[in-house]
């Protein structure tokens, strides 16, 4: 079972004891109090934070601890985050982690707009209500969705415990079959690998849908490839659509298992932090090897594929380790990356958090501490990385089960390998995307 957080993306799992550096001329304040707390918020930040240098020389130490560690942020920086272990209320919160499904608001060519489900997590709350990808939401709360209220209908519901929803099926070109649910507030468990094979100019294509990057996810990530590898597959399409990321070991694991000529010394990542954190390489071997519960190099490489060539979907859904995939499998092996621009997640970090016993600060800290490139040094995509073919995924309604070789992103490998040129979109029928209720205007989260 997930933990609360467990939903939101990380890209380095390991826990910092983080000590005060104070000033010679730092303040002084009792502890406990507010003040002593913010004054351990910035000596952290000046000694991790990846924008240290952009810090106010002089905080306003009396502000609350949430409001002071926001002052501290740099202008760019999206999603450094601060929450409080003794406060549930503190945790970021969004639609999927607390009820299990995201929806996009659409208008259509006609001019119509229609709110569609995109995700629905298994065995989430929203999943044992009832709900499926493409269906067509109505009303939330007996409100219609449009795109001047989506974005604050959503917000309400993050301050909610149950949703009501009028929901329909899609058929014709018409809402269908309306009726009336219910979705409350509960957890959602550990999502599956989904892998298919299909069959393509008498090719056999493997298709695998990651949903996250957990740590302890190579056994299962190995299973699949061995699999993949037994059927005799030639290709893969990778489906990160919805993937916020996660583990880097994870995504290293994944790298591993897809090119040929890599070799357990062959460079995977390069993380540039502040003049603390300065510089750090990793090969493939080290990387993967920070996940204590991972399978080493050499026995993921024994199911490797072997390919020169990968097809990732992607999506404005796509971030930090998924990201990763993208950026630094490209030294290695061509990738064709299908659908829309990524979230540009460029970065990476660690907890920082009071670890003496006992423990007396209750604060937690997940700041942007790297920058990340891949084995040439290549990186910076804050602005997200662009697609070699960009597919809108709504352009045909409903939407098709993630896995069925029909569905818009998969069919588009599949029937239209023969793509006229890179960086040529597939015409996408003048559908507009309004809303996606999981990429707000300022996303927030954590590597």
């Amino acid at each position: 079972m997930r933990k609360f957080l467990k939903l939101q993306f990380i890209a380095i799992i390991f826990i910092l004891i983080s000590c005060t550096d104070n000033d010679e001329k730092a303040p002084d304040f009792p502890e406990g109090s507010t003040e002593s707390v913010n004054l351990w918020v910035q000596d952290s930040l000046k000694r991790y934070y990846y924008w240290a240098d952009q810090m106010p020389s002089k905080p306003d130490y009396h502000l609350p601890v949430k409001d002071f560690f926001k002052s501290m942020l740099a202008p760019q920086d999206r999603f450094s985050f601060i929450v409080n272990t003794k406060d549930p209320s503190s945790y970021p919160r969004s639609i999927r982690n607390m009820y299990g499904f995201d929806y996009t608001v659409i208008q259509q060519s006609n001019g119509e707009v229609v709110t569609t489900i995109k995700l629905v997590l298994k065995d989430s709350p929203a999943f044992n209500a009832g709900l499926e990808r493409g269906m067509i939401i109505t009303k939330i709360n007996g409100k219609t969705l449009t795109a001047n209220n989506a974005e604050s209908i959503t917000s309400t519901m993050k301050d909610l415990t149950v949703l009501d929803l009028s929901i329909g099926n899609w058929k014709n070109g018409a809402i269908t079959d309306e009726k009336e649910i219910k979705v409350y507030y509960g957890v959602s468990f550990d999502q599956p690998l989904l892998s298919k094979i299909f069959e393509k100019n008498g090719k056999k294509v493997g298709y695998l849908y990651i949903y996250d990057f957990p740590d302890g996810m190579t056994q299962k990530l190995s299973q699949k490839f061995a699999e993949f590898k037994a059927a005799g597959v030639q290709e893969l399409i990778l489906d990160l659509r919805y993937n916020y990321g996660g583990s880097v070991s994870a995504a290293a694991a994944l790298c591993s298992l897809i090119p040929s000529g890599i070799s357990s010394t062959s460079p995977f990542i390069i993380f540039k932090g502040n003049k603390n954190g300065g510089e750090v390489k990793r090969t493939f071997s080290q990387q993967i090897a920070y996940d204590p519960k991972a399978l080493d190099f050499n026995t993921l490489r024994a199911n490797s594929l072997g390919l020169n060539k990968v097809y990732i979907l992607s999506s404005n859904s796509t971030a930090s380790a998924a990201e990763i995939v993208i950026n630094n499998l490209k030294p290695y092996l061509q990738v064709v990356q299908v659908g829309d621009v990524t979230l540009g997640k460029d970065m990476a970090g660690f907890t920082v958090e009071d670890k003496r016993k006992p423990q007396k600060i209750y604060w937690q800290m997940h700041p942007v501490i790297y920058k990340v490139f891949n084995a040439n040094g290549v990186g910076e995509y804050s602005n997200g990385i662009s697609p070699q073919v960009s597919v809108n995924e709504y352009t045909v309604l409903p939407l098709l089960p993630l896995g069925d070789p029909n569905e818009t992103l998969i069919s588009s490998v599949l029937n239209g390998a023969q793509f006229k040129s890179v960086n040529q979109g597939i015409s996408s029928g003048n559908v507009k995307v309004l809303y996606q209720s999981d990429v707000p205007p300022i996303s927030a989260g954590r590597n």
